[in-house]
């Protein structure tokens, strides 16, 4: 990672909402050449049901906070990330444990962008993934 990219970074932890730190999230990688977005997330089972099985609101919540972060740490004049569509597709279940997600801009225009992103277990399997359409609020300069 550049040292530009390490500032992204530290830039979008310090900023987390409350719910990432939930989630056990951070930032882990940007790489605006790949116009993409890495999280790490921490799942335990005070977020699971049916013992270790994360809910799938949660599973959500993950790819769709990596999509917005994707878009703050890359394009740095965006303020709000607004979803207006999310599609989520579950390929197995989501146990409780460490997940790696990464999102990418798909495209991005001035008020609209489109992202995708995939979530990964800790055995690197595919979990699930998820596209979305979401309105795009810049800073005015």
């Amino acid at each position: 990672m550049s040292q530009q990219e390490t500032s992204i970074v530290d830039r979008l932890n310090e900023r987390a909402p409350a719910f990432i730190k939930l989630l056990g999230g951070k930032v882990i990688e940007v790489d605006c050449q790949q116009q993409s977005c890495t999280f790490e997330f921490n799942i335990g089972q005070e977020l699971c049901h049916s013992v270790d099985i994360v809910q799938g609101g949660f599973v959500t919540a993950m790819l769709d906070a990596t999509m917005s972060h994707t878009a703050f740490g890359i394009e740095p004049d965006i303020v709000n990330v607004a979803t207006l569509e999310i599609k989520v597709s579950f390929f197995e279940a989501s146990r409780a444990g460490r997940f790696r997600c990464t999102g990418k801009l798909c495209k991005i225009g001035r008020s609209i962008g489109f992202m995708e992103a995939e979530l990964f277990n800790a055995a690197g399997q595919l979990t699930a993934t998820a596209t979305t359409t979401a309105k795009l609020v810049r800073n005015k300069k």
